[in-house]
C-alpha cells in the first residue's frame, strides 16, 4: 500500500518540492511530480536547475523526448505510464494513479484555497484506508 506523507503549512511549495525531490531521487531513483498547470511545471523545471545549489537533479518535463532516459519527470498531465517509486503532488486533487507508487508526498501551502484542497485530499486517502503522516512545516520560532 502506498505510504502517504502530507507536508503542511508550506510557505514555498516549489522550494519544499525541490527538497523532497532531491531526497526521493537519492533514496529511490525515479520520481514523478504532478503540478497544477503548465506555469507551475515551467516554474518547478527552472527551480530544479538551481536547487540544490551544489548538485544537479536529472529532470525533464513529462513529454520531453528525453523522458525515457531521465529519472525525474515533471508535468501537469493526469496520466502517467512510466515507472516511478515516488510521486510528489502539487496538484489540488488526488492523482488518479497514486496507488501505483511506493510513496506519495502531498504538499499543502499556506493559503486558504490550498489548505482546503489539502484537507479534501486527506479525507480522500483516509476514507480509502491509507495511513497518513503529517509534517507541519510552519516556522516555530
Amino acid at each position: 500500500m502506498t505510504s502517504i506523507d502530507f507536508y503542511t503549512h508550506v510557505p514555498d511549495c516549489l522550494d519544499v518540492a525541490a527538497r523532497i525531490i532531491a531526497k526521493a531521487h537519492a533514496a529511490h531513483g525515479n520520481v514523478r511530480v504532478l503540478t497544477q498547470d503548465a506555469a507551475m511545471t515551467d516554474a518547478l523545471d527552472r527551480r530544479l536547475w538551481l536547487l540544490p545549489p551544489t548538485s544537479f537533479l536529472p529532470h525533464c518535463q513529462l513529454h520531453s523526448p528525453l523522458a525515457d532516459e531521465t529519472p525525474i519527470w515533471i508535468g501537469h498531465s493526469l496520466e502517467h505510464a512510466g515507472p516511478a517509486a515516488v510521486l510528489v503532488n502539487l496538484h489540488s486533487a488526488p492523482p488518479p494513479y497514486f496507488s501505483r507508487f511506493e510513496r506519495l508526498a502531498e504538499i499543502v501551502g499556506t493559503d486558504a484555497d490550498d489548505a482546503a484542497a489539502g484537507r479534501e485530499r486527506w479525507k480522500f486517502y483516509k476514507a480509502r484506508g491509507y495511513e497518513l503522516r503529517q509534517h507541519n512545516l510552519s516556522s516555530k520560532d
